[in-house]
């Protein structure tokens, strides 16, 4: 099990274990999904269970969370007291899915990962040349026909990197090759656009206005860079997706493709911002402020947070830093687990009580991402770690 402690740890955690203290008074759990095999929920009641078996007169809080990915449409729905709403669109490679968005009074909230996600193909179908955001598109599209005015668009989590077109497809914008003919909206296809007509896009997304959330602080053009390779994208593939994506930024307006979090969704924030006018902003400082974080955070002793996978990625813009912000600024210390750590310079230096890995040495994904194993490891790290501590 890797584990790695901040060095203050014993001014900050260990007092609270001392018999003057009483314990652990008060915990918070606010962690992402671990992606592909527990949902935000699901890892709570996890972190729950070992809790309190620790600390069994301690007030628990867990809350589900996210930061643009999976579950920030159940989240964001819930904390707005909205509904969900079924809807069948199309998948990233064309076939049929179902999926939902949220509606909470003319706000609509749209995922993504609900329509166009990395976890809906088996790793082997997984090719970012030709997945589409065609389904979140339609997702949106429902949303506008059922008078929803102001659509909030969570960015992570993609199986895509078709910098938008599919979307925007289906929301009426066309993309035409050299001859005129209308191409597909997928990243083999961003080389090959020659004009871009917009003018049969749907009125309603015209005067609508588009928040896009998002876990990235990645340019439009550095998308394929950055996330093509875990898409199923090859080092040749990277260059000519990388090669399209600065093509199709070429029609923008100047500057919009700079901006960070515009390489979200393999280009979807950029395309968002650039025919939508969508603002991007962090998807889980929107999540937080939606749940009143602050205020549910307040008196607490601890706050644990958590993802599938720590790394040098960590920081820019992921859940786990947005909740340590958020509990430091609060002078609350705070735990990750994860299932997987990568220890780096930038994630060791962002001053978490302690990085603890669930699974074991030796482990095969196959395995530990299993829901029943992934839940008893986080049980088993969090029961090691406290019992321990307490000696």
């Amino acid at each position: 099990m890797y584990e790695s402690h901040s060095e203050d740890k014993d001014k900050k955690i260990n007092p609270i274990f001392e018999e003057k203290s009483g314990g652990l008074k008060k915990i918070v759990i606010a962690s992402d999904s671990f992606k592909g095999s527990l949902t935000s929920a699901e890892v709570a009641e996890a972190v729950s269970a070992a809790l309190r078996a620790c600390f069994p007169e301690a007030a628990i809080v867990p809350l589900a969370v996210a930061d643009g990915g999976e579950g920030t449409m159940e989240t964001l729905t819930a904390a707005l007291g909205g509904v969900k709403v079924p809807v069948r669109v199309t998948g990233p490679l064309g076939d049929p899915v179902n999926a939902w968005w949220g509606r909470a009074g003319e706000t609509a909230i749209v995922e993504t990962a609900a329509a166009s996600g990395l976890t809906l193909l088996p790793k082997e179908e997984r090719n970012p040349l030709y997945t589409t955001t065609f389904g979140t598109g339609e997702l949106l599209r429902a949303a506008l026909e059922a008078g929803c005015r102001k659509l909030i668009v969570g960015l992570g989590g993609s199986a895509t990197n078709d910098g938008g077109t599919g979307l925007l497809q289906a929301l009426g914008v066309r993309f035409l090759d050299a001859a005129g003919q209308p191409l597909r909206g997928r990243g083999c296809d961003l080389l090959r656009i020659a004009r871009i007509d917009a003018s049969g896009l749907l009125p309603a997304a015209r005067a609508a206005e588009f928040l896009s959330v998002t876990d990235v602080d990645t340019p439009f053009a550095d998308a394929a860079l950055v996330f093509g390779p875990q898409k199923g994208a090859s080092p040749s593939d990277v260059r000519s997706l990388t090669a399209g994506l600065r093509h199709l930024e070429s029609f923008f307006p100047a500057g919009v493709g700079a901006q960070p979090g515009t390489g979200a969704a393999g280009g979807l924030g950029g395309a968002l911002a650039a025919f939508l006018g969508a603002r991007l902003r962090s998807g889980i400082e929107t999540v937080l402020e939606a749940l009143d974080f602050d205020h549910l955070i307040q008196g607490a002793d601890l706050v644990i947070t958590g993802e599938g996978r720590a790394d040098d990625q960590t920081p820019h813009g992921k859940t786990a830093a947005g909740v340590l912000a958020h509990a430091r600024a609060a002078g609350i210390p705070v735990l990750l687990v994860a299932g997987l750590v990568r220890p780096s310079p930038a994630l060791e230096a962002m001053g978490f009580q302690a990085l603890l890995q669930t699974t074991p040495p030796g482990q095969s994904p196959a395995v530990s991402m299993q829901p029943a194993t992934a839940s008893e490891n986080i049980v088993r790290t969090l029961q090691f770690y406290f019992q321990n501590l307490r000696k």
